[in-house]
């Protein structure tokens, strides 16, 4: 005969009655991780896609200001120097406007404008560029330099970028083949470090304080990121630019 505590039977049931007040357990999903990109009153603002919006500069001709430049695809006349620009995230235009067009304006002070055809990446400089390297910045950077080649043989090409567009410079070194390039020249590289494949000579740049190329590498976008055409890095490159390629 199995014993039965009447004890235990009263307070199983009695449990057993109890209502479920606890309230339901509640998951939350993590966060999805958030970009920033502040908007400097010299920064390019928020724009970038890849055509290019709020574009202005060279439509049909030769460069001389703004943020977009097309001297290859427009086929203006040949000059010495060829500069292949890839510009940062969410710059307008194809040249952006933090390094591209003083970078320019520098070269045009130095060596005059007739010695400088000057070129932008049509890439879509977006934030999601920065986690694949500039996406097609790289193939579309190749692309230019062998149209670039093929209208002037004897034009030097200088493949240029600033901050993800440094990535596109990356990039497209490991796409080049045999396409000759002068030099890489890089403003506030993610890649601050690395050799530019197939590329012989490299100038980077880096600004004290720039946590995106600097060291330690915490990525963060501050006032010094957006600081190379202010700094006098413009100008220290066209002297670069111009050593490296024997144009004076």
């Amino acid at each position: 005969m199995l014993f039965k505590n009447p004890i235990f039977l009263a307070l199983t049931a009695t449990v057993t009655a109890l209502p479920n007040t606890l309230p339901p357990t509640k998951r939350s999903a993590a966060p999805a991780p958030q970009y920033s990109f502040p908007s400097f009153p010299w920064f390019g603002g928020s724009g970038g896609g890849s055509t290019g919006g709020g574009s202005t500069g060279s439509s049909g001709g030769t460069y001389s200001s703004g943020n977009t430049a097309n001297d290859i695809t427009n086929k203006t006349p040949c000059k010495p120097i060829t500069v292949i620009f890839a510009r940062g995230t969410n710059e307008n235009g194809n040249l952006g406007s933090v390094i591209g067009p003083p970078l320019y304006t520098a070269l045009k002070n130095k060596l005059g404008a007739d010695k400088i055809a000057y070129q932008g990446v049509p890439y879509p400089a977006s934030a999601a560029g920065n986690t694949n390297g500039g996406g097609n910045g790289g193939a579309l950077m190749v692309s230019l330099a062998q149209q670039a080649i093929q209208q002037c043989p004897s034009t030097k090409i200088i493949l240029s970028g600033y901050s993800q567009g440094g990535s596109v410079v990356h990039r497209a070194g490991s796409q080049l083949g045999t396409t000759p390039i002068a030099a890489a020249v890089i403003f506030g590289d993610p890649s601050n470090g690395s050799p530019v494949t197939n590329v012989g000579n490299l100038k980077e740049y880096c600004a004290q304080g720039d946590g995106v190329c600097g060291t330690p590498r915490t990525y963060a976008i501050t006032a010094a990121h957006a600081s190379y055409g202010r700094n006098g890095d413009a100008g220290d490159a066209a002297n670069y630019i111009s050593g490296v390629t024997g144009v004076a």
